[in-house]
């Protein structure tokens, strides 16, 4: 059956009065991404005219010159311009600023005589003013939560830059509010497909039972980028790719893949479960880590036909650089489900398309008696959960061949949500906003991931800051170094080729 799906359904009720205060109004995090949503939201029904927007920062302005500055949002439209105007229209008379530095205490004293009741505070701003805003908002008593309001803080990555720095800022926040009033945010988790592998397991017999070490060879985590970094050399050069992705979005989506069933569907019991995957990812030995990681960078090439310069050559980056912009990675984790089963990762940008995906690679059949097609001939089955651009999932199995002869023939089942579901013009953003407002913490970090997702990094983020050698060169426009296909050709595997936005790859 065809049905054409919605985004919310009836039995979906408005999050309740808010104030959201968004410090770093005019930043680019806010224009591109934070009120499209908020747009979307509001067209969707998911707040009310109870809703409001105070954005702080230390721009210059007022409530009308913010109001302008968001106007010119690109926000994805739903059904046309008009749309989304409208709902812009009725949101943007609830749009005020406050301006001053949020370092300093006068600010934080004109705040609290502008909200009351529920408020979520959001930090889009730089992590260095994390733990300092944390302190200025207990300090003025702004996190005091009561019967009649409560209050919470959104947190963007990147949460520490190591496992040290991630301690301490858990430590600092925690020693002001609780954990409970702690959003940390990772946007990877507001995509649908993402949310949607708990559902494609654990409402599916016949996935969830072949789910484990006793059927499944591999598994592949993929976020691939075209863009460069173009114009954030500053920022990306004392970062790089594995800080940049790996401890948060792709570990996040490691933690989906390999948790167990969580005993109910509440928040804390499905944190608990992805919690003790990463606890249970193995933290190598420097030598096993110098096995078991790659890093490259990318040099002069052509992305979709244009010119990309060398990471070298981009403004603000060092021309001596050792800072990887790609990374794979083969990892463990150690359960029974998983025992004997490598996790392999990789990101990297100026690579040939945007893609990010879960690839789920099954053992080949014990014995095939079809002529001419040993077991080790027929390709594996795989499970393709496709995370962006083209969100979905896609089975490839082994089929007879049309004609006389029994012969097999590779295909792919695809589902594609586009197809069934209206969800292009959301940003990602809508359910975590939403999920912050009614007091859902399910697909945010706990203070315990943090931390787990940096102790098994941490190993190669020693080797490499002491490692004297350059990361291994790639051109732009492909698919990363060669060291990182020998690091799954030592086990007799490839990568799954990565296809351009609305191919399949067979």
């Amino acid at each position: 059956m065809h049905v054409r799906g919605e985004f919310v359904s009836k039995s979906v009720k408005p999050a309740p009065p808010t104030t959201l205060v968004i410090f770093g109004a005019f930043g680019d995090l806010t224009r591109r991404l934070l009120m499209p949503a908020l747009i979307n939201m509001t067209r969707l029904g998911l707040v009310g005219n109870d809703f409001h927007v105070l954005g702080v920062g230390i721009d210059e302005g007022n409530d009308q010159s913010l109001r302008e500055a968001l106007g010119t949002f690109d926000a994805k439209g739903g059904e046309g311009d008009g749309e989304k105007g409208d709902a812009w229209a009725r949101l943007k008379d609830r749009v005020g600023y406050l301006q001053g530095d949020f370092t300093k205490d006068d600010v934080f004293e004109q705040l609290k005589a502008r909200v009351n009741g529920n408020v979520a505070f959001y930090f889009a701003v730089p992590a260095k003013f994390f733990g300092t805003i944390v302190d200025k908002l207990a300090d003025h008593g702004l996190m005091a939560e009561t019967p009649h309001g409560f209050r919470r803080i959104a947190i963007e990555k990147p949460f520490g830059h190591d496992l040290a720095s991630a301690r301490d800022l858990n430590a600092r926040i925690l020693a002001r509010v609780s954990e409970a009033q702690i959003y940390r945010i990772d946007h990877f988790l507001g995509k649908e497909t993402v949310q949607n592998i708990m559902t494609a397991r654990f409402a599916n017999m016949m996935i969830e039972r072949v789910w484990n070490s006793d059927c499944i060879a591999h598994v592949q985590i993929t976020a691939a980028e075209t863009v460069d970094v173009g114009t954030r050399g500053k920022f990306y050069d004392g970062t790089g790719a594995l800080r940049d992705m790996v401890p948060n979005h792709l570990f996040q989506l490691l933690a989906m893949v390999a948790m167990e069933p969580p005993a109910s569907f509440d928040a804390e019991a499905i944190r608990n479960e992805k919690g003790k995957v990463l606890k249970a990812v193995r933290v190598y030995s420097p030598g096993k880590a110098k096995r078991n990681g790659v890093r490259g960078q990318y040099t002069a090439g052509k992305v979709k036909g244009v010119d990309v310069p060398a990471y070298t050559a981009s403004p603000d980056v060092a021309p001596d650089s050792r800072t990887e912009t790609y990374v794979a990675l083969k990892l463990m984790v150690d359960t029974w489900r998983w025992a004997g089963v490598p996790f392999y990762l990789r990101t990297g940008k100026a690579m040939t398309c945007r893609d990010t995906e879960i690839a789920i690679t099954f053992k080949p059949v014990p014995f095939a008696s079809f002529p001419g097609a040993a077991a080790d001939m027929l390709p594996p089955n795989r499970l393709i959960i496709q995370i962006q651009p083209d969100e979905g999932l896609s089975m490839d199995i082994n089929i007879k061949r049309p004609g006389l002869e029994v012969a097999t023939a590779p295909i792919a089942l695809d589902f594609r949500y586009a197809d069934e579901f209206d969800i292009g013009h959301l940003t990602g953003y809508e359910s975590l906003i939403y999920d912050l407002f009614v007091g859902d913490q399910t697909l945010f970090q706990r203070a315990d991931a943090i931390e787990a997702g940096w102790a098994a990094v941490q190993p190669f983020l020693d080797l490499w800051a002491h490692d004297a050698g350059m990361p291994e060169p790639y051109e732009a426009g492909t698919l990363g170094p060669a060291a990182a296909d020998a690091l799954l050709a030592h086990d007799d595997h490839t990568w799954h080729e990565l296809a351009p936005a609305g191919q399949t790859v067979p």
